[in-house]
């Protein structure tokens, strides 16, 4: 069984900076493709990055420069690193594990304010 728990989210200000955490429990995390969305309201959830178990990465554009996804495989963990943030940054942002199945956490609140 692979659970997954978001943290870090926050209010902030514009041009701030947050991270988040994903902590993952089951097996197989070290192999297995690590990645963050997120989603606000009425809209559809929106990849934001991701990293492979060899800790490969790719950004959505409208982070790129700003975001860094990173991997702790000794604790089981994925970070974002969220510089200079926007307000349209605001949003629920979710960490996904792949590995067969896509597995999905709980989400964390990201509001940045102008």
């Amino acid at each position: 069984q692979v659970q997954l728990v978001e943290s870090g989210g926050g209010l902030v200000q514009a041009g701030g900076s947050l991270r988040l955490s994903c902590a993952a429990s089951g097996m197989f995390f070290s192999i297995s493709t690590m990645s963050w969305y997120r989603q606000t309201p009425g809209k559809q959830r929106e990849w934001v990055a991701s990293i492979t178990g060899p800790g490969s990465t790719n950004y959505a554009d409208s982070v790129k420069g700003r975001f860094t996804i990173s991997r702790d495989n000794a604790k089981n963990t994925v970070y974002l690193q969220m510089d200079s943030l926007k307000p349209e940054d605001t949003a629920v942002y979710y960490c996904r594990l792949d590995r067969v199945q896509y597995y999905w956490g709980q989400g964390t609140q990201v509001t940045v304010s102008s």
